[in-house]
């Protein structure tokens, strides 16, 4: 392992899995996060020079790369490495936790999808990085941990904080599994392929929530007070996940146990079910119908 923690993947057919998972068009934009040796950057190259042969009627475009490599040294190589491409490509150099944000407000009127062979530690951070840009890829697909994975695709009754936060904003979808014998060098555990496919308005899972995101301030701030609180209400649900739901709202917001018990009884949800019994609409309806403090 380099002193970045990453794993390389050597496998080729689970790299093109990943790059197929992606669906590119032409013209499309990819952000390959953690480019490394550049086994993914070649492949998204070459997927991008099969759409350039194609020279379809109304587009000559290939796709777009923009490669983030942490590590200046493969960095450097990678510049190398696709100097002779016929291809539109960027390496930057950085932490792509920081980057991102600025490349997402750059392409604010463009999509564009995330890919990546992503160190395990970077995870939780890299997914709460997505989930808090304002213009979210169209598409992700990244190579996690797999217990992480299947945590993120998880429903009742095995719903958990994660899967309830990820799938607030986005569809998950497990495409594969790679054994950790597919990395140099040999990570400690198995890893997946996971595609999230970002909620567009029209497929929300809050209703109040389908409406033009980007122009109408109102609906901008509506649209953020809604996100917050169900991000409240999972955090004080999930908080202790042995407690029946009823429990976990009475000890966070001191409210009199009769009253919570009616008001969930209303949205029709038994106030002795565990968090892991809740499905993301009855998390929605609790989160507009429960006001927790600040």
């Amino acid at each position: 392992m380099n002193l970045l923690g990453q794993h390389f993947l050597k496998n080729k057919s689970a790299i093109k899995k990943i790059v197929g998972a992606l669906d590119l068009r032409a013209g499309d934009i990819a952000i390959e996060i953690g480019a490394g040796h550049g086994e993914l950057t070649l492949e998204l190259i070459a997927y991008s020079l099969k759409l350039l042969e194609r020279k379809q009627k109304n587009s000559e475009d290939g796709i777009k790369i923009i490669s983030i490599e942490k590590d200046p040294r493969l960095a450097s190589n990678l510049e190398l490495l696709t100097s002779r491409k016929n291809c539109e490509i960027e390496i930057k150099t950085g932490d792509a936790l920081k980057l991102l944000p600025g490349l997402a407000y750059q392409l604010k009127a463009i999509s564009y999808k995330i890919v990546g062979n992503i160190p395990y530690y970077l995870t939780g951070r890299l997914l709460r990085n997505i989930s808090e840009l304002e213009n979210k890829p169209e598409l992700c697909v990244l190579t996690l941990q797999k217990e992480v994975a299947q945590r993120i695709c998880a429903v009742p009754p095995k719903m958990n904080r994660l899967a309830a936060i990820i799938q607030f904003w986005a569809e998950p979808k497990i495409i594969g599994f790679i054994p950790k014998t597919d990395f140099e060098p040999l990570p400690k555990v198995d890893s997946a392929i996971i595609q999230l496919k970002t909620r567009r308005p029209n497929t929300t899972i809050i209703p109040q929530l389908r409406y033009n995101r980007s122009k109408n301030k109102k609906n901008k701030k509506g649209l953020l007070a809604a996100e917050n609180k169900y991000y409240k209400i999972v955090k004080i649900l999930f908080q202790q996940p042995r407690k029946t739901v009823a429990n976990n709202l009475v000890a966070a917001l001191k409210m009199p146990r009769l009253e919570v018990e009616k008001k969930l009884k209303k949205l029709s949800i038994a106030p002795n079910l565990r968090p892991q019994d809740l499905n993301l609409e009855e998390i929605v309806k609790m989160s507009a119908v429960f006001q927790p403090q600040d």
